[in-house]
């Protein structure tokens, strides 16, 4: 059987989140057909998994301008751009109300198992750019099918899969065992169960990025109700100046005002922070647990661990297609010197697209969180540029999707992680773009080396 001409087959966009929906609505503005393909049973399925947690972004920064256009007719009407939404906010008043107006262009219960070129492994050369691609996918009621695809736009992100809590990106020993006690998300404490969970009891909260300070935050905020709420911040490098992030001088305020959220938790007495601990294992004792460092250290015990130490792609159901990743971050090869948190300064990238999301293999992309891998301070303003981008290219209109059309905040945070092992210094000015807030000193000068 001939192979479908490649032009009349839709674009299979993965993942009906921020970026996915946004990538289906740029496709739809430039007449191509996009097929959404969603794991889960709604629109922005893991962005309501922290549904509780509100965005350091306002709705101005969070709704994609095609998706806008579509949405208009509709008689949708957009939220006070100045006001920030909770991630339920996001999907209920924006992600559904755009996937609804996909129709049938978006899919639910269907979980893409597996991406390839039809009737080529990855080993394969001839013809292999004249071949559509073949997308696996298992249903929601346990059945298997295959679809085929002119072009794949990977917005999956990196949710479902978040790093273990060993310091050398293992799962410490003894980390299995105790997953009745560990959790890997920022707790709802609105929620009975959950918060019945930490109040009282002493936390141990391991990461040191914007999840970190809203779980000490709301840790903290707990601690004023329920007498022995106590959290054990948990860091891998030393305190510095970049560590509770740009405060003041981030172009995001809410952003800022995160890291100044966990100074307090700390300052108040409702947090102590620990530093220089990558840890080895967990080891119980009693109905706690005890974190064990590499260097042997040995923290009391603890009755709860919260693991907020970054997420990361899943690259299993791509595996058969030729992707250009960096060996560090797992991001695109052109990307990851721009987003590489070792070397990276103040904290922003500028806008990209189609050029450094392209890979080897022609007409496939990672878009949104997963194009950023192992990096964080992703933004959701990036994601639209790409898919904006990356649209214009399939529809033939290089000129466009090499036109920069976002300018994007920064932190105020300048200079990258450190040097691994290094004692905690001030941060340099990395070229002198922005100021980096005063240095806190806990304790004892520590290493520094990344978390």
């Amino acid at each position: 059987m001939n192979a479908p001409a490649n032009t009349e087959l839709p674009v299979v966009v993965i993942g009906a989140g921020p970026i996915g929906l946004a990538s289906a609505a740029h496709l739809v503005d430039q007449g191509i057909e996009p097929l959404v393909l969603e794991a889960g049973p709604a629109a922005g399925s893991s962005v309501r998994e922290w549904g509780h947690v509100r965005l350091f972004s306002t709705w101005s920064e969070v709704v994609d301008p095609a998706a806008e256009k579509l949405l208009a007719p509709t008689g949708w009407t957009a939220p006070d751009g100045a006001t920030y939404p909770s991630g339920a906010d996001w999907a209920e008043r924006y992600l559904q109300p755009l996937a609804d107006v996909l129709g049938d262009k978006v899919r639910y219960g269907a979980q893409v198992t597996g991406v390839s070129r039809l009737g080529r492994d990855r080993i394969v050369d001839a013809d292999r750019e004249q071949q559509p691609f073949t997308i696996s996918i298992l249903n929601a009621d346990g059945t298997e099918e295959r679809i085929t695809a002119r072009a794949v736009i990977d917005a999956s992100g990196t949710w479902s899969t978040p790093s273990p809590i060993g310091g050398d990106g293992l799962p410490a020993l003894g980390e299995k065992a105790a997953a009745d006690r560990i959790s890997y998300r920022i707790p709802d404490l609105k929620d009975p169960a959950v918060r019945a969970r930490y109040a009282g009891k002493r936390t141990a909260v391991i990461g040191s990025g914007a999840s970190a300070f809203t779980a000490l935050a709301y840790l903290a905020e707990l601690a004023k109700e329920a007498p022995g709420t106590h959290a054990v911040w948990i860091l891998r490098r030393g305190i510095s100046g970049s560590t509770f992030g740009g405060g003041s001088a981030d172009q995001l305020p809410a952003r800022g005002a995160l890291g100044l959220a966990a100074k307090a938790a700390v300052d108040n007495g409702h947090a102590d922070a620990v530093t220089g601990f990558r840890t080895s294992s967990v080891e119980k004792s009693g109905d706690q647990l005890v974190l064990v460092a590499e260097d042997g250290r040995r923290l009391d015990p603890v009755d709860e661990v919260i693991v907020l130490t970054g997420l990361r792609p899943d690259l299993s159901f791509v595996n058969e297609l030729r992707l250009g990743l960096d060996e560090r971050l797992q991001a695109p090869a052109e990307l990851a010197p721009l987003i590489d948190p070792n070397q990276h300064s103040c904290g922003t990238v500028y806008p990209h697209g189609v050029n450094e999301l392209s890979h080897p293999e022609k007409d496939v992309y990672l878009v949104g969180m997963k194009s950023y891998g192992r990096a964080p301070t992703f933004l959701a303003m990036t994601g639209y540029e790409q898919v904006r981008s990356i649209a214009a290219s399939l529809a033939g209109d290089q000129e466009a999707a090499e036109r920069v059309e976002l300018t994007l905040p920064e932190t105020g945070v300048c200079g990258g992680a450190g040097l691994f092992d290094q004692p905690a210094t001030e941060e340099t000015s990395g070229g002198g773009c922005c100021a980096a807030p005063t240095t806190l000193t806990i304790g004892a000068p520590a290493s520094s080396g990344g978390c």
